[in-house]
């Protein structure tokens, strides 16, 4: 069979090598003794990161499509495989920053075998070929973006936790913000449609077309800030039950929570650890690395509801985001709404906003055969929905449609709150 055109094959290795290079720009500000720490079980070394998502590749393509290819070595599928029951046994989740060999070197050696080995693959097969593994080829990329966020909160917090309080990297000249006035935009109620109908890679769990019926609400303009949550916990919020789920309030109770993570006083003011060393609290910029629990409270505290995820696609369609705070701006924190636009903001990037919703499958959900079906479909229980990326999200990486989830009580991940009206 012919090799599959040039055109076509370029495109993707072109996409794959800037994929692969954004995780080791990511990790470059590192030293070596920064990339094996893992403070908690939610934190994964940073070297661990890199070589998963070599892991992913060599187990998922190069390993069943490349020809006579040997595994750069055969124990590291047990050290780097993450929760792929098909695969094999692993080292278990909390046990990773035990790993202090191999060294870092040679994950960054690892890393290379693949490329290579990647680009001879993409090089050497037939269009046929590239099509069948296509679906696979996109999901591994997609796999990494989602792993470069990951790296950028894991070592946000790996670096909070030492007593130093290291710089990640030098501010950009950051600008002075101004309040932007909160108000609510209508949506009106209707049928829409909800899930991915396009023909680019999605996840699976984006699947399951299909309409539901909304009543008409309002849609907070921006996202909640620092000051608007300053309130809430000035006025006691913390303690008074009555804004609280449960468990929520055993989780404040127990972990003595006061304020969102990475808050602390100094001098009597509010400072937050950021990629770029403490500063003290911007009140305009949005409040983030926040609990489901705590924006369920906030949203109470103040008279409203979080959106469910129907809502916020819908407000999506009538306001569909144009741009937003992503990875690629370097700033690597959430920025302050614009108080010279009007209209819906902050819907793209800034934080994650939670959703009232639980994860759970669309209508027709089916997994995928094989270790790829355990990407998504296993996990959709005891987690809620959020949506619209964040300052740590790669911006080709996101849609209206993306559905990312998390457990209600993580509070590492620049997740933050926009409200709806009761």
């Amino acid at each position: 069979m012919p090799v599959a055109t040039a055109t076509a094959t370029q495109d993707i290795l072109q996409l794959y090598k800037q994929t692969r290079a954004q995780t080791e720009k990511i990790c470059k500000p590192l030293e070596p003794e920064d990339t094996v720490v893992q403070p908690i079980v939610d934190v994964s070394p940073p070297k661990w990161h890199m070589a998963h998502t070599s892991w992913f590749f060599e187990t998922f393509l190069l390993k069943q499509h490349l020809q006579g290819y040997k595994e750069f070595h055969p124990k590291y599928s047990y050290l780097f495989n993450s929760y792929y029951n098909n695969v094999g046994n692993r080292v278990q989740r909390d046990q990773r920053s035990t790993l202090t060999r191999p060294p870092l070197r040679d994950i960054y050696t690892f890393r290379e075998h693949v490329d290579e080995h990647m680009q001879q693959l993409l090089q050497s097969i037939s269009e046929e070929k590239l099509q069948e593994i296509l679906p696979v080829l996109q999901l591994g990329l997609q796999h990494e973006q989602q792993h470069q966020e990951l790296l950028i909160t894991d070592i946000k917090y790996i670096l909070s936790t030492n007593p130093l309080l290291p710089t990640y990297t030098p501010q950009l000249v950051k600008k002075t913000t101004q309040a932007t006035k909160a108000n609510f935009l209508e949506v009106p109620g209707g049928t829409y449609t909800i899930g991915y109908r396009g023909d680019d890679f999605c996840f699976d769990n984006e699947l399951g077309v299909h309409d539901v019926q909304l009543e008409d609400f309002q849609i907070m303009n921006r996202l909640v800030t620092n000051g608007e949550y300053l309130e809430f916990m000035q006025d006691g919020a913390y303690q008074d039950f009555r804004h609280w789920l449960d468990e929520g309030l055993a989780m404040v109770r127990k972990d003595n929570l006061e304020a969102p993570l990475y808050w602390l006083q100094q001098d009597g003011e509010w400072h937050r650890f950021t990629m770029h060393g403490l500063q003290k609290v911007d009140l305009n910029e949005p409040v983030t690395h926040i609990s489901f629990y705590e924006a369920d409270a906030y949203a109470n505290w103040a008279g409203k509801r979080l959106l469910t995820e129907f809502e916020w696609e819908a407000a999506s369609q009538v306001y569909p985001p144009a741009s937003g705070n992503f990875v690629e701006s370097d700033l690597l924190e959430p920025t302050a709404a614009d108080p010279g636009k009007e209209g819906m903001q902050q819907l793209y990037g800034d934080t994650w906003e939670w959703t009232y919703s639980a994860y759970h499958p669309y209508p027709g959900f089916t997994k995928a055969p094989g270790a790829i079906g355990e990407y998504n479909g296993k996990f959709m229980i005891n987690q809620m929905v959020l949506r619209g990326g964040s300052c740590a999200t790669p911006e080709n990486h996101i849609r209206t449609t993306y559905r990312n989830f998390f457990h209600p009580d993580k509070r590492w991940q620049y997740n933050g709150i926009r409200l709806a009206s009761k």
